[in-house]
């Protein structure tokens, strides 16, 4: 069992699952509601958590019943959030989801008012019992500071950055990563249409790096510190119902992946078997990386 910690973000998201997409200006009922716990660095802590890990979530709670009610749901996964910072003015973060009952797939709107974790709240954890750390590539100027404590002080520890959006100045933090976890949205905005093509792009900003592209229902591609590319098509068994959090799953195979010392190809393979069955079912409860293991 390892301890990983994840810095990231956390918010309360409203599901609404509706038969189709609606039109602009239309009025249509939904089929079921529900409010959950959402956030990217927390649904791959909890998945791992699930598995059998050791967890524990940096971030930043309110002190009402939204903060109580994302911790009360990471604590029921297992997770930890002692290194969290509480506020007492703001809102969490909240994300007002659609899900198409007759594709899968989810369409996100997001509003926060809180603040980002930041680098002196980094400064006061206590890194060295932990085996890994996962970052989301958020906050730049306070990420830089966190990582550069990490390669300062805890050399050996490895570190996995998830990029999913463009953010100014994110690419000079890739050397800093032992392993990268693109999405095909950023991909997509740097103006790659395939994952292939990114991978190899950027590899001159992290040399030391493993990367991997996820590509929705295509699967996924790594690439290793040599050059070399594998591919995994997508490992979904049934009905896609619900891709919200599918990258989440899948860059919890591969930090467990990892851990368990696979090598990269059978990391690749479980990571897509796990993201593939979160598509089949709604949020994470028993969703583990066992599970999918072969």
């Amino acid at each position: 069992m390892a301890h990983i910690l994840g810095i990231g973000n956390a918010t309360v998201d409203i599901v609404h699952a509706l038969t189709a997409y609606p039109s602009e200006n239309d009025e249509v009922r939904c089929d079921s509601r529900a409010v959950c716990r959402g956030g990217n660095a927390t649904n791959t802590l909890v998945v791992l958590g699930q598995s059998g890990h050791r967890c524990s979530w940096a971030g930043v709670l309110t002190d009402d019943a939204d903060g109580r009610f994302v911790r009360d749901d990471l604590a029921a996964a297992g997770v930890d959030t002692a290194n969290c910072r509480i506020v007492s003015r703001g809102n969490m973060p909240v994300s007002m989801v659609i899900l198409s009952a007759t594709t899968g797939s989810r369409t996100i709107v997001h509003y926060r008012d809180l603040p980002e974790y930041g680098a002196g709240d980094f400064n006061d954890i206590s890194l060295q019992d932990f085996d890994w750390l996962h970052f989301e590539g958020r906050d730049i100027s306070a990420l830089t500071c966190m990582l550069e404590r990490v390669r300062r002080q805890h050399p050996a520890i490895p570190v996995s950055l998830e990029v999913e959006k463009q953010r100014d100045g994110i690419e000079a933090l890739f050397g800093q990563a032992d392993v990268l976890l693109f999405s095909e949205d950023y991909a997509r905005y740097r103006g790659y249409d395939e994952p292939a093509a990114l991978l190899q792009g950027v590899s001159r900003l992290a040399p030391g790096a493993d990367m991997y592209c996820t590509w929705g229902a295509t699967g996924a591609l790594s690439m290793d510190r040599s050059g070399v590319l594998y591919r995994q098509a997508a490992l979904a068994t049934g009905p896609v119902v619900d891709t919200l959090g599918a990258g989440d799953a899948f860059n919890a195979g591969v930090i467990a992946g990892y851990l368990d010392g696979n090598d990269m190809p059978g990391i690749l393979r479980q990571a897509c078997d796990l993201a593939g069955r979160k598509c089949m079912q709604r949020g994470f409860a028993g969703l583990t990386v066992m599970d999918g293991q072969t």
